[in-house]
Formats: C-alpha cells, sequence, structure tokens
C-alpha cells in the first residue's frame, strides 16, 4: 500500500472535520450564552449549559449550580433553563406544581414575559453581535486603495513587469487619478475584450508613460470554496496561461470561455512560483445574482481576479467607516440569504443553493486552508446565517417561542399548552425534513 497517497487525504479530512468543529462549536457558544447571559441577568437560573448533544464527554458546576458540558455530537447546543422539561424548553408540570413564587421567577415559564422574551432573543442577537465585531476586526485590518494610486507590490509573473514599487499613478488612458477612481472604475467596465490600457506614472520624480498594459490580468486573487476551481488544486496567485491550448492574456478571455462551455471540461496550464502546471476543471451552473434582483443561471469555476495589475498601497480606514461596513455586511447576508430561500421555495433557482451540514464541513476546512482572515469571514457569515435563521417563526427555532410571547402578550394570557405542543411537533418535523433534504443536496448536487 502506497501510504504518501494515503496521509494526505486524511490529513485533508481531519482538517475539514477540526474546521467544522471549531466553527460550529464557536457559534453555538455565542448563541447559547446570549440565552444564558440574558437569563441570568432577568433572573432566570440555568440548570445546564451544554455544547453538543448526547453523551457527556465533560462536565464542571460552576458556583451557582449550572453544569457546563462538552456532549459527544457537536452539531448544536442548548441553554436548560430550570422548570425545563428538555433541551427544546418544555415545560415540566412537576416543577410548576410549586406555589413558591420566588422559585417559579427563577423558572423559564414562571418568569415575566419580558424576561422570557428577552432571554430567547438574546441568543440571535448576540450571533449578529459576534458577527459584528468579526467584520469589524476584519474591515479595521484589511483597509481600502489609498489615493494618489500607488504601488505597493508587484505580482509575481511569467511575463516582464512594466510596474515598479513605489510607481505613483498619475493617469490611466488619459483619465487623471488623485482622488477619485469611478471615472477608471466605469471605463473598465466599459472596456472591450483584449483591449490594453496605458498608464502614465511618477517614479522617482520622473514620467514614465506605459503602453499596453493588461488591466485585468488572469492572475486568481481567491478561489471560492466548494468549487471546480479549488477541486482543481488552483489556488491564489495562479496566473492562468491557457484554455484549451487557446492562449489567455486577461481575465475576461477565461470568463468568455467558461460561459460559453456548456459544462464541457477545460484544459488549464497555469504558472505558480516559476513553474509551469496542467489541470483539468469542469465548470458548474450557478444562479448568479443580476442588478434587476433576479438570477441568471452562468456557468462558472470559482476563481475571482484583481481589479489592478499591481497590488496598490492601502489605508486603513477609521473605526465608524468600519463599524457601518460591518452592519452593511451583516444587511446585506440576511437579505441574501431570505431572497435566496424565497427564490428557492417558488423554483427560481436551483435548491442546490440549500447547504447541509457536509458541504458547509467541507466549506470551512477549504476556508481553514486560504488563510485565518477567511476562516473568520466565514464564522462571521454562518454564525450571521444562524442567527437570522432562528428568527424564523418556526416552533422549535427562537422565532416560534417569540410567536408563542407575542400572542400572549396580545391575549394576555398563555397560549392553550396542547395547541402550543402540536406545533412544536410540527416544527420539529419540519425541521428534521429540512435538514434530511439539505444532506441529499450535499451528496447530489454538483
Amino acid at each position: 500500500m502506497e501510504y504518501s497517497l494515503f496521509f494526505p487525504q486524511f490529513s485533508n479530512f481531519a482538517i475539514t472535520v477540526l474546521a467544522f468543529v471549531l466553527c460550529l462549536s464557536i457559534i453555538v457558544f455565542v448563541h447559547e450564552f446570549g440565552h444564558y447571559f440574558i437569563g441570568k441577568l432577568s433572573g432566570i437560573h440555568a440548570e445546564v449549559f451544554s455544547i453538543g448533544f448526547g453523551p457527556v464527554i465533560i462536565s464542571a458546576f460552576d458556583k451557582r449550580g449550572t453544569k457546563w458540558q462538552i456532549a459527544a455530537f457537536p452539531l448544536g447546543g442548548y441553554v436548560k433553563f430550570l422548570g425545563d422539561r428538555n433541551s427544546a424548553s418544555s415545560p415540566c408540570p412537576q416543577t410548576y406544581q410549586y406555589d413558591e413564587q420566588n422559585f417559579l421567577r427563577k423558572t423559564m415559564h414562571g418568569a415575566p414575559l419580558w424576561a422570557r422574551f428577552l432571554t430567547v432573543a438574546a441568543g440571535p442577537i448576540f450571533n449578529f453581535i459576534f458577527s459584528g465585531l468579526i467584520f469589524l476586526l476584519i474591515y479595521m485590518n484589511q483597509g481600502i486603495t489609498k489615493l494618489p494610486l500607488t504601488v505597493d507590490k508587484v505580482f509575481d509573473s511569467p511575463y516582464k513587469q512594466k510596474f515598479e514599487k513605489g510607481d505613483v499613478v498619475r493617469s490611466i488612458n488619459g483619465i487623471i487619478i488623485n482622488n477619485d477612481l469611478n471615472d477608471f472604475s466605469n471605463l473598465v467596465a466599459g472596456a472591450i475584450l483584449n483591449e490594453t490600457f496605458t498608464y502614465v506614472v511618477e517614479r522617482k520624480g520622473r514620467l514614465f508613460t506605459l503602453e499596453s498594459v493588461i488591466q485585468n490580468p488572469p492572475r486568481i486573487s481567491q478561489v471560492l470554496p466548494k468549487s471546480s476551481a479549488i477541486s482543481a488544486g488552483l489556488e491564489k496567485g495562479d496566473l492562468i496561461l491557457s484554455v484549451n491550448s487557446k492562449k489567455i492574456y486577461n481575465f475576461s478571455q477565461i470568463k468568455q470561455v467558461v460561459e460559453k462551455s456548456q459544462g464541457d471540461i477545460l484544459k488549464i496550464e497555469y504558472w505558480r512560483k516559476g513553474s509551469v502546471y496542467k489541470t483539468e476543471l469542469k465548470p458548474v451552473i450557478v444562479d448568479v445574482p443580476t442588478d434587476t434582483g433576479g438570477f441568471k443561471r452562468m456557468y462558472r469555476i470559482g476563481i475571482v481576479s484583481d481589479y489592478f495589475p499591481f497590488q496598490p498601497v492601502t489605508k486603513k480606514q477609521s473605526i465608524s467607516w468600519a463599524f457601518v461596513s460591518s452592519i452593511e455586511s451583516l444587511y446585506l447576508i440576511m437579505e441574501g440569504s431570505v431572497k435566496g430561500l424565497y427564490h428557492i421555495l417558488f423554483g427560481n433557482i436551483s435548491s442546490c443553493n440549500l447547504s447541509g451540514p457536509i458541504s458547509i464541513a467541507e466549506t470551512s476546512g477549504q476556508m481553514v486552508k486560504q488563510g485565518s482572515w477567511n476562516f473568520l469571514w466565514f464564522i462571521a457569515v454562518l454564525s450571521t446565517a444562524i442567527g437570522m435563521i432562528n428568527l424564523f417563526p418556526i416552533p422549535v427555532l427562537d422565532g416560534g417561542h417569540l410567536m408563542f410571547f407575542t400572542v400572549e402578550a396580545l391575549l394576555g394570557r398563555k397560549p392553550n399548552p396542547k395547541l402550543i405542543n402540536n406545533f412544536m411537533t410540527l416544527g420539529f418535523v419540519l425541521l428534521i425534513g429540512l435538514m434530511v433534504f439539505s444532506i441529499f443536496n450535499d451528496f447530489l448536487c454538483p
């Protein structure tokens, strides 16, 4: 047996599993800690705080009598409050036979409506706050392009470089670049295939004209998870030399070939750190959002290009800018998720856009390999999505409990327990069905 062939696969599997467990455990801890923390502030006692389900691996009691534990199956978690019969927060009838008010006030179902509402809502809210803090950290570290446009790094390339580190861009195709990139962005958007650009740069006090610059080089700046490109072994920094033996000069050519491929296998030749490699990949048809709010089905391989033929100097932004950008990211993720679910339900896009735990685990592993910042970004996106889904008015989920609390506030009394139990059963069946469907997607969808 060739062990050298086995261990890399085992290593990839181990990384995927560990990344998934770490990612999900962090998100679950934040969510459940929201319930626990606000419940404690509201006077509701937590009996158990669990990360995972099933047999308990390790546990310990704190000074308040709460049992903190890690269970064998890390696909979720729960906080069991005093008076709960189970992790779904169903009331235990025997508990509420007591008339002692101080005791009942410490239970979930004996607490005032406002305390119960805040405790349940805290889980998703903590997910949003956690995601926002990650986005804030990323945006503050990332920064934006500094003007005047200045070359910070010249990308490695098999071709002769026209730029040098420190070059200050004065104009592009006659457009003066000083304080605004909007005019240039419009020029790039309207550029035809194979069009080259003329740069005027200031280098050590002198002006130089750089002719025939490829504005959108076929260099990969990002490989998307669960894509044809990542399966084919392509990485950030690779420069595409040819597709199906056709010479490639800019990224637009790749996009054109992929969209016309009809899903046929493409033979890729690429350059990486001084060596030339070959691989094959099969474009996958995906639902691409349009400017009108709909979707268009197009073939993609999952790579993103660099905007400039060099890495520009960036500057760190103010915390206020980073904060606004973080809020905007939260909104866009939630908006995109809701729209995606809407279009799946009405058949406008493929149901393959609904990922299950296996796909999420695979993505976790791939994001870890692409660096800590990418992994953090993925955690923030997933935390936002989980927080939003938990707010859906489906019994068993937090949103279902909040819906019952709202009905209680309107009626002035608690809804019929039998009716609530029936809705809880329906919600549980719905969630199990959705989970099974998503797992089928993981196996059947490309």
